[in-house]
């Protein structure tokens, strides 16, 4: 029996992007279509996007390619929260389409669309099952760091201390380096993003980063620990 997979996921990428372009990424349109299609996540999927997404906007011209761009970045979005299917494997498309998404999306001509779109790619390495635990951590770092070149406090609060968060949550899972100052690092992190996150104006993002602060304080190795423990209860 022929095996037509690699033509049956083209067709389903061709598709869903399509997809997610018409309905300029809305969930509730999409997840149905993955749902029902839940034998081509794989990573085949992955290597078929990156394939066809190299020639199409190699040949397509700027405005094209970043509306193509856009559409595979609203996908990648959506398939890395996708909850059916092989976790795995969804991490491993999303992770290529942000790859890809940055082919278009450089610093120089999207600097806002490059930040988004490397602090999404380290919210997947973060993720990530496939690969050494502790190089994806070291990429999600990276990429983290990287977002915050552009997604500063004072031009971009909010995007700030989202990726404060995000950074903070990759240095408390860091495998590298020395796992009291990893957590130091994270609690700074968390704080940094407090002082945007407030209880006022961002109830639900503050309310996440205290749960991640008072885990980073439970697991604290510096300072006594009983004062660790009271202020990861408060």
């Amino acid at each position: 029996m022929p095996d037509n997979t690699s033509d049956a996921q083209l067709d389903f990428i061709l598709q869903v992007l399509q997809a997610t372009a018409d309905s300029n990424g809305d969930a509730q349109i999409i997840y149905p279509l993955l749902a029902a299609n839940t034998d081509k996540l794989d990573d085949r999927l992955a290597e078929k996007l990156r394939d066809w997404a190299t020639i199409v906007l190699g040949e397509a011209e700027a405005d094209e390619a970043g509306y193509i761009a856009a559409g595979i970045f609203n996908f990648s979005n959506l398939i890395a929260q996708f909850p059916l299917g092989d976790k795995g494997s969804n991490s491993s498309i999303a992770l290529t389409g942000y790859e890809v998404a940055l082919t278009v999306f450089t610093r120089e001509a999207f600097p806002y669309n490059w930040a988004s779109t490397q602090n999404n790619l380290g919210n997947a390495y973060l993720e990530r099952i496939e690969g050494e635990k502790a190089q994806n951590l070291e990429d999600a770092i990276a990429c983290y760091q990287l977002a915050l070149e552009v997604r500063t406090r004072d031009k971009f609060p909010i995007d700030w201390a989202m990726t404060q968060n995000n950074l903070g949550n990759a240095y408390s899972d860091r495998i590298e380096g020395e796992k009291a100052q990893n957590l130091e690092v994270a609690i700074a992190c968390y704080q940094l993003a407090l002082s945007v996150s407030t209880r006022e104006a961002f109830p639900i993002d503050w309310a996440t980063t205290q749960n991640n602060l008072g885990s980073a304080y439970l697991e604290r190795i510096e300072g006594e620990k009983a004062q660790n423990l009271e202020v990861a209860f408060a």
